[in-house]
């Protein structure tokens, strides 16, 4: 549905964002995820036509357009309101702004408010909302115009937890229905919320694609036990002597052991918790966490870019 092409910011001497290209497909939800700084914002604004680009283009259905901003919803990360209107009248207003008659917009403010959860907080004063409630609203005044594109900047960072899972949940709805782009830099809320990822850092994007697929190409053999007693070091010193373990770490109550053989240390490791009667209540083959892949990839991006 939308491309980028090479896409670049620069300001001076800093290049910001650097030759970044991908394709987002219609219905469907991505996360562009990356550290603070990574880019993700410029990003997010030069598609939303607020800021133009050093070089690039942007495409929308195979043409490129100058200004593609009636067919884009855009909440940044830190939205803005006439605190001293309702929350009818403030997506009434944007509406108006967005060329939609006053029927309309009327009409599409109603449907909004009850679709984001706010359909008895209409009447009431932006002012007296709630973090979570002026995030729901902001989610809103994006949609007012039917985009085919909606982007959310930072969407949940900066909500309590009862705002963040209201925002969450929304999103899984919307996500049904239009093409959703959101910016994250908190690892949970990406897995949870998206289907595909665009792992963004220091400018450029390293990594694409659903998070299985990523998962398999960074895939390491590793697996994760949990023992049934807080002391676990006899068991990590049995773990030690097994010829197929590379290394050991400890994650809170997790053991995450790192072998060469993903099948005959699965065998081994069984073996000897069934010979020795370890009170294992958690084991777990192959699977790597979203911070893992991350770590992993921003690794080996900053190793690419040294050589």
């Amino acid at each position: 549905m939308i491309q980028t092409n090479e896409l670049t910011k620069t300001f001076g001497r800093d290049t910001v964002v650097n030759a970044v290209s991908f394709e987002l497909k219609p219905e469907t939800c991505v996360a562009l995820l990356g550290p603070n700084g990574a880019g993700k914002t410029t990003t997010l604004r030069m598609m939303a036509g607020l800021i133009h680009p050093t070089s690039g283009s942007i495409h929308l259905a195979g043409r490129t357009h100058k200004d593609i901003r009636q067919l884009i919803g855009y909440l940044p990360q830190h939205p803005q309101f006439h605190t001293w209107m309702t929350g009818k009248e403030f997506l009434v207003y944007v509406g108006r702004l967005a060329n939609l008659t006053k029927s309309t917009a009327n009409d599409r403010a109603d449907q909004l408010l009850v679709r984001v959860g706010l359909g008895e907080a209409g009447s009431k004063r932006i002012g007296k909302y709630s973090g979570g409630m002026k995030q729901r609203l902001g989610i809103a005044q994006a949609m007012i115009h039917q985009p085919k594109l909606l982007m959310l900047d930072e969407p949940v960072s900066a909500l309590d937890p009862i705002g963040r899972r209201d925002v969450l949940n929304l999103m899984e709805e919307l996500k049904q229905e239009t093409t959703l782009l959101f910016s994250t830099h908190i690892l949970n809320d990406a897995e949870e919320a998206s289907d595909h990822l665009l792992l963004m850092n220091d400018g450029h994007i390293i990594e694409s694609g659903s998070f299985e697929e990523v998962r398999r190409r960074h895939a390491i053999n590793k697996i994760v036990v949990r023992f049934d007693e807080s002391d676990s070091q006899s068991y990590l010193e049995s773990l030690r002597s097994l010829t197929c373990v590379n290394r050991l770490e400890t994650k809170k109550e997790e053991v995450h052991v790192y072998v060469d053989d993903l099948a005959g240390a699965r065998q081994a490791i069984i073996d000897i918790a069934a010979k020795h009667h370890w009170p294992l209540v958690h084991f777990e083959v192959g699977k790597m966490s979203l911070e893992e892949l991350f770590m992993k990839v921003v690794d080996q991006h900053a190793v690419a870019d040294r050589i």
